[in-house]
């Protein structure tokens, strides 16, 4: 079998370790694929070539889902997700072609080091890849080590780190089977010593659960979300699934855009203004007289106070009157999704953004702790945000818990429970709850250490009533972000220098 074939069936392979599919074991089984083959490349050009096949195959399997988005708009043809899924992938395989390529160049001298030094260049390469041209974060391959030990490694070198100690695991698969006894046992120890020091940086049990809270889920489509005369049977079914016992204070969660037309609404037309109250008083009619509701809306913006000419994708904190007490705007929105790149020429071309309407939407300040009655201090990161490594909380004001709304309705079987593998991550990484209530599945309570409490089922309609965990204290990651997983990344290079110099002086001998 032709090596470059073989490199894009690894990455086939590799991607069964996300979910839906799940199989983790996978993952690391097909990277000791890639090193065997990039080990044996006969060239540096071959070496990249055969990483970037790897990441061809990888990308399109994992991120298939992106064709479904696709389906649900009718300014482009649908056929043309397929078409985005293989030119997204052909992009983003540059980065574990990079990785093979810094491989083979500065690794090839001897096994182990091979081993390190792709270790080391996948860590910087999967956070360039969340860092350039907006980023994007999506399916790290540390997230398939979520339900392992091992991912405990995220408290202390973050997601890139945990994607590092992957590759890790991978080059002792391959150094067992070459018989390199030696090379295996300090593979084995650079896998080992950091699961272990991030279990011991997990700190003390998180303190007594917090308020009562209720997250949502209407189960609705996104064929039926924008529909025209659908708002009202939104509204319904929030309704029916928000209605309070009464007694207590209580948090009430609301997916992203749950609520379709504008809260806030910058146009000056008297219509427009009463339209906007109206929804507010019916909004604040279904909370308990000791609510809070946290939900997603949008609002509309306008330079002149008669048209709209932008909006933002926003969370809003409304009380039992119907006032909104604070709002947080999405700070990384989505490229063809919240707004068109480059709008005046790709529009001539008949691209649109997939979200309808033609306005943009402005990008918010990005993270930041709301200070709110009932819960206190609270962060939010709004559906795609939460992907980001490092970049979800706001570290000078540290919150209490993480809100991410999402709007999973748009990606299929494959993108919900992806999406909400990378939050566990999160929530693991920065030692907080994550609560996530999406329209359609899978809203879920998270923990400070990344374990799924509670959950609903995709496609399901329902409730999440139970109590707000408690944060732990800041993680080494929560105190330095990314760059501890570069450091990690910088000494895993050293190791393999040092790796050398000893078997130099081993043959020297």
């Amino acid at each position: 079998m032709k090596p470059l074939f073989l490199s894009f069936i690894a990455g086939l392979v590799a991607a069964c370790g996300f979910e839906p599919i799940g199989l983790w074991p996978l993952t690391p089984v097909a990277f000791a694929l890639l090193l065997w083959l990039v080990r044996g490349a006969p060239g540096l050009r071959s070496a990249l070539a055969r990483g970037w096949w790897f990441g061809v195959g990888h990308f399109i399997l994992g991120l298939n889902w992106i064709a479904t988005a696709f389906t649900y708009q009718a300014e482009m043809p649908a056929s043309l997700g397929y078409l985005a899924v293989v030119l997204l992938s052909l992009y983003l395989a540059v980065y574990p072609a990079a990785a093979a390529g810094l491989a083979w160049r500065w690794g090839r001298r001897s096994d182990l080091r091979l081993v390190l030094v792709f270790a080391a260049a996948w860590i910087v390469t999967e956070w360039l890849r969340a860092s350039l041209f907006t980023g994007f974060a999506w399916n790290p391959i540390g997230v398939t080590l979520i339900a392992t030990p091992i991912s405990n490694s995220a408290r202390l070198v973050g997601t890139y780190g945990l994607s590092g100690i992957a590759v890790l695991l991978a080059g002792l698969l391959l150094l067992l089977g070459l018989r390199r006894w030696r090379s295996a046992a300090a593979a084995a120890a650079a896998v080992a010593v950091p699961a272990l020091a991030g279990f011991l940086a997990g700190g003390p049990a998180p303190g007594p659960a917090g308020i009562s809270l209720r997250i949502v889920q209407p189960n609705i489509g996104q064929q039926d979300k924008w529909r025209d005369g659908f708002q009202q049977e939104t509204m319904e079914r929030l309704r029916r699934l928000s209605s309070s016992a009464g007694g207590e204070p209580r948090l009430l969660l609301w997916p992203e855009a749950a609520v379709t037309r504008p809260l806030e609404n910058g146009l000056r037309d008297p219509g427009y203004l009463i339209e906007m109250l109206e929804l507010r008083r019916d909004v604040a009619a279904m909370l308990g007289e000791k609510d809070l509701l946290l939900t997603g809306g949008v609002t509309w913006r306008s330079a002149d106070g008669r048209e709209v000419t932008s909006a933002t994708n926003s969370v809003f904190a409304i009380g039992p009157t119907g006032r909104i007490l604070a709002r947080y705007d999405k700070a990384h929105l989505v490229p063809y999704g919240e707004y068109l790149p480059m709008r005046p020429i790709l529009s001539t071309l008949g691209l649109s953004r997939l979200a309808p309407g033609d306005v943009d939407f402005d990008p918010g300040p990005g993270a930041q702790t709301l200070d709110l009655p009932v819960i206190g201090k609270a962060g939010f990161q709004l559906c795609y945000e939460i992907i980001f490594s490092g970049e979800v909380i706001d570290r000078r004001n540290r919150p209490a818990f993480l809100f991410n709304p999402s709007n999973d309705a748009w990606f299929g079987a494959w993108g919900p429970p992806q999406h909400l593998a990378q939050a566990r991550l999160r929530a693991l990484e920065e030692g907080l709850p994550v609560l996530r209530s999406t329209p359609t599945g899978i809203s879920a309570v998270i923990d400070s250490d990344g374990r799924l409490l509670r959950s609903l089922k995709w496609r399901t309609a329902g409730v999440i009533d139970t109590r707000l965990p408690a944060p732990k204290p800041p993680t080494p990651f929560a105190r330095f972000g990314n760059l501890l997983p570069l450091l990690f990344a910088l000494l895993l290079a050293a190791l393999a220098m040092v790796a050398q110099r000893i078997a130099g002086r081993r043959k020297d001998g």
